[in-house]
């Protein structure tokens, strides 16, 4: 009887796509997948530690899974950021856990399955010197895959604990990349999304002349199916550059919707923040984004309640909001993480000053994606169908290019496939549509 694994996967989609990679090593050996961690012979944790609500909820999991070990066997492995945080004092702490496989270990995975399986224990999990990539990100039987290029940071935001568990900036081989596009392509794939804690930043120095983002994307769209899209998370602000958007406008396989992170509209704390951006800079490169992709949608990411934040700071948050018109927005209060430079800054904004200030931040955005998106109502537009509504059985869930939900009538035969429907109206921020015709 086949071995089985359940994975749970906390955090950003770098995460997910590695739980995706280290899915396929345990495929390879003839591993399972379990229904549920109660039936599974081995649990793969893979923790976030962006925010500490993140790690309050795997520490309450973690519970769980201690007193599950004492019902049955099984190897209870933690990955991820918060294992690369904590290491050995996460297993000093939490007895039950039998491996903590680091960021600078996860290259041993194979291994570590391998020993499980032949009921052998390893003593220790070596530690890389450098980042590995995996050789492929694809979810078994998916038809939208995330696809890593570049990992690590070297921005060092003041509130940020990214770089300290991700460690420097690292691109992958380009030749790499490309290969594992194709294979995505031969899969029937039809969304890609290319990775990076600052994927604007790829830039690959090897073997010749230095490759950087716009060109690595000018080789992507160069071998590209027709009928695929391609998106690109998370984007930098300062490293977005007019010959990006070139390649943008010049190639239609490349979604038109831009994340693009500002955090805040006061350049006090933006400064604080360590940003490297300015609001005047960012605003003028929105400036640059609707000329040359008028047709784009953008979303951000907004942090409110950084120490020494005031009203005024706040105002210039909601005026830089209304004039960009984001069309939706991660929204968040600061949350200290010990280790950054912001720990230790004084003049904390309290607990409920940050709510409340992030209360009326979300209720702007919501008004500002409530507008935009009834301005498209009455228009047509082309969706990938993604699944079976949760609401109703013979209605399915599709985007589009721009990150929009639509919900419309259809079967499941049009999963996975590309579809143009007319925006009828909408409900909350979802699309309702008809007249799908499947392309």
């Amino acid at each position: 009887m086949p071995l089985t694994y359940f994975f749970e996967t906390y955090g950003c989609q770098m995460n997910k796509a590695e739980s995706s990679a280290i899915e396929g090593l345990f495929i390879e050996r003839g591993w399972e997948g379990a229904s549920g961690p109660e039936d599974a012979d081995m649990v793969v944790i893979n923790t976030c530690s962006v925010r500490i609500t993140a790690e309050n909820r795997i520490w309450g999991r973690l519970g769980y899974f201690t007193a599950l070990k004492k019902r049955r066997p099984l190897t209870l492995v933690v990955t991820g950021c918060m294992a690369e945080r904590l290491k050995a004092g996460l297993k000093k702490r939490v007895p039950a856990v039998d491996y903590v496989v680091g960021t600078y270990q996860k290259a041993e995975f194979a291994g570590l399955i391998d020993s499980v399986q032949s009921e052998s224990r390893l003593e220790a999990i070596p530690e890389e010197p450098v980042f590995s990539f995996s050789r492929s990100y694809h979810e078994k039987g998916q038809f939208r895959s995330f696809l890593p290029i570049m990992h690590g940071c070297d921005n060092y935001c003041s509130y940020c604990i990214v770089p300290y568990v991700r460690g420097r900036e690292i691109s992958r081989d380009p030749e790499a990349i490309l290969a594992e596009m194709r294979d995505l392509a031969s899969k029937g794939v039809r969304e890609v999304t290319l990775l990076g804690q600052n994927v604007n930043s790829y830039r690959w120095e090897a073997n010749g002349p230095a490759l950087d983002f716009p060109r690595l994307l000018e080789r992507i769209a160069a071998e590209a199916p027709s009928d695929l899209w391609i998106r690109f998370l998370t984007s930098h602000p300062k490293d977005f550059s007019d010959g990006l958007l070139a390649v943008l406008k010049a190639n239609p396989v490349f979604c038109r919707h831009i994340h693009l992170c500002v955090q805040h509209g006061s350049n006090r704390i933006l400064s604080a923040m360590n940003r490297k951006y300015t609001r005047e800079g960012y605003l003028s490169l929105v400036d640059r984004i609707r000329h040359v992709l008028p047709d784009a949608s953008l979303s951000t990411d907004i942090l409110i309640g950084f120490p020494g934040e005031e009203e005024a700071d706040v105002d210039q948050t909601l005026d830089l909001m209304r004039t960009v018109g984001f069309e939706f927005a991660y929204m968040y209060h600061f949350n200290p993480r010990e280790g950054t430079a912001a720990f230790s800054l004084p003049d904390r904004v309290p607990d409920e000053v940050k709510k409340e200030r992030l209360a009326r931040v979300i209720e702007l955005q919501k008004e500002i994606t409530r507008n935009l998106m009834r301005a498209r109502v009455g228009g047509r537009a082309r969706i990938l169908v993604e699944s079976v509504s949760k609401n109703r059985t013979n209605e399915l869930l599709g985007r589009t290019e721009r990150d929009e939900m639509v919900v419309f009538p259809g079967g499941p035969e049009m999963i996975g496939r590309f579809a143009d429907v007319s925006l009828e109206s909408l409900r909350g921020h979802t699309f309702r549509a008809a007249g799908a015709v499947a392309i």
